[in-house]
């Protein structure tokens, strides 16, 4: 079968099999062109073949994805650089490269936690990073000083106990949230500033409602677990930041426009750095965000019979809050406002106390279930152990009708058949119960998708002609034994084979759906053959 490669301006004709995988024309290519090629440290240096459309897999082979005689392929010389460092979370089991220069080795610990922070969205005083060995890398430290090169893996750990709640606050999940919370003071109203803070970030609504009731403030700073507060010169300069700079970094508009609307105060709110919520909005380049917070800035807030600036508004209204609290103080002066730990309360030394933050689970950490202690009767014997007996008279009404009722005989017609009905009901609840759980699976393919064209033609049409065949029901019947060992449902995976085909964009629907089918039939041949799960390739590396 020949083929033609347009490469840097040529056009050359290549005789191959149409059995022949894209890697093997690479190799061909490589040979035939005398193109250097080079992986080193810093990055590689790669050939990518283009057809209809799509970069193709090594893996595949030409016919199936539809290349046939005469076929032309667009080939590439790409540069991919590889990630200065990996950080793998613990939260998430997910591994993170760092895409930065080599001289953020040169930098300082806090530099990178501050880079980490606006990557997944935690405050940096939930987190700490560990070197692949397990050891706690400090803030004032440098990179170079833990022997770290291009390439390390390091790890984010957060506090015990943490795991469960900071996913909920990633998920967004409310009840999740409020099932992990703390059952101590200090701790409990820190986790809610962490709350509304990744909430922020994230933009989830539901979980911003729920932590402004509980009296979380936007324009507070989320501070520092309450085992390091007395430890104020060593914190990270990034723990003075507030929800609504998270909101400004990550151009949550709804949230800013929420905070806003809950106290004025957020628009003036400032750093470590100094910076407000529009000049962190403007440096992150979030225009709808930056139009916002400017138009509410030159605002002005109108009284009975006077107009006032917003900026003055907001300098009255932070006077006046500074009195109220220098009243406060003064009435009571018989508690001295202290600083830092008190005696009694829990603290943690670098270098000396046991750690803290290893990411175990709610449960390892020595938490309790709060389910799980709930309604538990007591024992039979202590029930009737040292009580006078019960006489009739005294049961309840209620009670002895309860024990009027009769089961039916074992024999009875009726009794079977109302048995039946029941069961009937419950595989019907089953059911239905299912179908919600399949439509609430967030599918990450489904919206890549593309739905064959509507015809709107006035003349009637065969009825093989207009008639879409359904995904789900052409690829089910192909690949469903493949993936029932790879955990997903045969629709989930459907959706995922056309999504890989809908790369192709310069083909028909059909024709892409006809390359998913393909695609689809050689993994079930290369599972038969190998007799292990091949599609995927790079299997998820185990950190320990």
């Amino acid at each position: 079968m020949r083929i033609f490669i347009a490469f840097e301006g040529s056009f050359e004709p290549f005789d191959v099999s149409a059995d022949e995988t894209v890697e093997a024309v690479k190799l061909m290519i490589k040979d035939y062109f005398h193109t250097p090629l080079s992986e080193d440290e810093h990055g590689r240096q790669y050939l990518e073949l283009m057809y209809a459309g799509a970069a193709l897999k090594d893996s595949w082979r030409l016919a199936d994805v539809g290349i046939s005689f005469c076929s032309t392929l667009k080939c590439f010389v790409k540069e991919e650089d590889k990630p200065t460092l990996y950080v793998f979370n613990a939260v998430t089991q997910e591994m993170m490269p760092i895409m930065e220069s080599i001289s953020l080795l040169g930098k300082k610990v806090s530099d990178l936690r501050t880079l980490i922070a606006l990557r997944c969205g935690f405050p940096v005083s939930v987190f700490c990073l560990r070197t692949p060995k397990g050891l706690e890398m400090y803030d004032c430290n440098t990179l170079r000083d833990y022997q770290t090169d291009i390439g390390t893996t390091l790890r984010l750990d957060v506090w015990d106990g943490w795991k469960e709640f900071l996913m909920g606050c990633l998920l967004g999940q409310k009840l999740k949230v409020q099932r992990y919370l703390s059952n101590e003071g200090p701790v409990l109203k820190y986790q809610k500033r962490v709350a509304l803070y990744i909430a922020a970030f994230h933009g989830y609504i539901e979980l911003t409602e729920w932590a402004l009731k509980q009296g979380v403030r936007p324009h507070e700073a989320v501070g520092v677990h309450p085992y390091r507060v007395w430890c104020q010169e060593a914190l990270h300069a990034d723990v003075s930041k507030c929800p609504i700079h998270a909101a400004a970094e990550a151009g949550q508009l709804l949230i800013l426009k929420a905070f806003v609307n809950c106290s004025v105060l957020c628009l003036e709110c400032r750093n470590a750095a100094g910076q407000t919520p529009l000049t962190v909005a403007f440096k992150h380049k979030h225009k709808d965000c930056v139009l916002y917070l400017l138009s509410k800035m030159w605002s002005t807030v109108s009284f009975l019979k006077i107009s006032v600036p917003m900026r003055i508004y907001i300098k009255i209204k932070q006077w006046i809050l500074r009195a109220q609290s220098h009243s406060l103080n003064k009435s009571q002066l018989c508690r001295a406002r202290v600083l830092g730990a008190k005696v009694g309360d829990t603290i943690m030394v670098d270098g000396f106390t046991k750690p803290k933050m290893t990411s175990k689970s709610w449960h390892k950490a020595g938490n309790k279930d709060s389910q799980s202690t709930m309604g538990k009767l007591p024992p039979l014997g202590e029930q009737t152990a040292g009580r006078r007996p019960v006489s009739p008279s005294e049961i309840p009404q209620q009670d002895t009708r309860e024990q009027t009722l009769k089961f039916p005989p074992l024999g009875d017609a009726n009794a079977f058949s109302e048995l039946q009905r029941h069961q009937q009901q419950n595989r019907k609840k089953v059911t239905a119960t299912a179908r919600k759980k399949e439509k609430l699976i967030k599918n990450t393919y489904l919206p890549q998708v593309p739905l064959p064209p509507i015809s709107r033609v006035g003349y009637s049409h065969p009825s093989f002609y207009y008639a879409t065949p359904s995904a789900d029901l052409l690829l089910r019947s192909s690949f469903s034994s493949f993936w029932e060992h790879s955990g997903r449902t045969p629709r989930e995976n459907a959706i995922y084979c056309l999504a890989v085909a809908s790369a192709f964009k310069e083909k028909r629907w059909l024709q892409q759906l006809g390359i998913a089918r393909v695609l689809a039939k050689k993994s079930i041949s290369n599972l038969t053959t190998k007799g292990g799960l091949t599609a995927c390739e790079n299997p998820p590396e185990t950190v320990h």
